[in-house]
């Protein structure tokens, strides 16, 4: 029983290493925007 546990996980982890990986692009987007000039204080 704990030979198949064995080779089961090895079969799992084998599977995990050789699986096509996908890349993931993160865009990190200003949080609030940026002041715009009133002309307040002239």
């Amino acid at each position: 029983m704990r030979n198949v546990a064995i080779v089961t996980l090895l079969a799992l982890t084998t599977l995990a290493a050789c699986a096509k990986k996908t890349e993931t692009v993160v865009v990190a987007e200003p949080v609030s925007a940026e002041p715009v000039y009133t002309g307040k204080y002239k």
